[in-house]
């Protein structure tokens, strides 16, 4: 049985593509074979970075990538207003298109997989998660179940006809990283849940999280048993996951919550332009910098940027100005 990693990337992520590739190699380990999934067409750097690297390779399949692509456009076809409401706001056709590739995955070269957005950083073995694909089609390790507003259209009046409040509160995932094997949404499966969605259902789907919002209605539609170690881990062993947790504890170069290591480190909410602007050498402070900077620069330790005196913090606080015009209601 073939297990491996897929990750969505293009040339702007590059930098996180670098430090995740690393942070697997380091603490996973390097016998994993890697699929970069291309974002889009954006791929001079990735590619230099695939060819330098023996486990990994770009996956460019053209009629695969226009069969998911395909897939999610009917999809949103089936929704009685996104694309009058993208347009609204300045997108062209499906909103974040490239972000839906990452659904190639359910039939791609692994039998078995875990799917990794390129903003993560893997600080565990990754084999908990495979071995409990023996027992389920579907894993994730996260607390998104906690705020269903950034998975489904909870305004839409038929979001609890077709999901109870009990699956709404226990089910819902993010889709940062998730398990699951080849072959489950095969071409009868998706074309189930495109009758579903052209019959109304459509309109539970959240528009600004287009790939998360279909994932989740393809997984829960489908009835697919879905374990989230988030909800069956006692409170000792569970961890936190993002980077908008304060409390990790960093030791040798992993993080702890609570004594206990992570698996996983999401910079979500975190524009990749941070990111950049960082590698680039300016010194600008974000949750676990350094963390970041210490895989990033693993193996080009010479090329890390060199920082003196006080970074500035990446959103500061705003200015006396600012506070005045928003108490006086002229400034947002």
């Amino acid at each position: 049985m073939t297990d491996g990693i897929y990750i969505l990337a293009n040339d702007v992520v590059y930098n996180q593509l670098v430090a995740l590739l690393n942070s697997i190699e380091v603490n996973a380990g390097k016998e994993y074979p890697v699929c970069v999934i291309p974002y889009d067409d954006r791929l001079q750097q990735v590619r230099q970075e695939v060819a330098a690297r023996k486990n990994v390779q770009l996956l460019e399949d053209k009629a695969w990538i226009d069969r998911w692509e395909n897939f999610a456009t009917e999809i949103w076809q089936a929704h009685p207003s996104a694309f009058n409401i993208w347009q609204e706001r300045g997108h062209t056709g499906v909103y974040r298109m490239g972000m839906h590739r990452r659904f190639g995955g359910f039939d791609g070269p692994f039998e078995r997989f875990i799917y990794l957005d390129a903003d993560i950083l893997v600080l565990n073995s990754l084999e908990p998660i495979f071995q409990r694909l023996n027992d389920y089609d579907f894993v994730v390790y996260d607390f998104q179940y906690k705020d269903p507003t950034h998975v489904y259209n909870v305004k839409s009046d038929k979001l609890l006809e077709v999901f109870d409040k009990e699956r709404i509160d226990s089910e819902i995932f993010c889709a940062g990283l998730y398990a699951s094997k080849s072959g489950i949404f095969d071409e009868e499966r998706r074309n189930y849940l495109l009758s579903k969605l052209r019959k109304g259902e459509a309109e539970i789907l959240y528009l600004n999280g287009p790939d998360q919002t279909i994932l989740n209605y393809m997984v829960m539609k489908s009835g697919i048993p879905c374990y989230n170690f988030s909800r069956h881990l006692s409170a000792d062993e569970v961890t936190g996951c993002c980077v908008t947790s304060p409390h990790f504890e960093v030791r040798d170069n992993v993080l702890y919550d609570k004594g206990t290591r992570l698996t996983y480190l999401h910079y979500i909410g975190l524009s990749s332009k941070l990111f950049n602007r960082l590698c680039e050498g300016e010194n600008i402070d974000f949750p676990y910098r350094d963390l970041f900077l210490h895989y990033r620069y693993l193996h080009e330790q010479e090329l890390q940027p060199k920082f003196t005196g006080k970074p500035k913090p990446y959103n500061p606080p705003p200015s006396l100005a600012t506070k005045v015009l928003r108490k006086l209601g002229l400034k947002r």
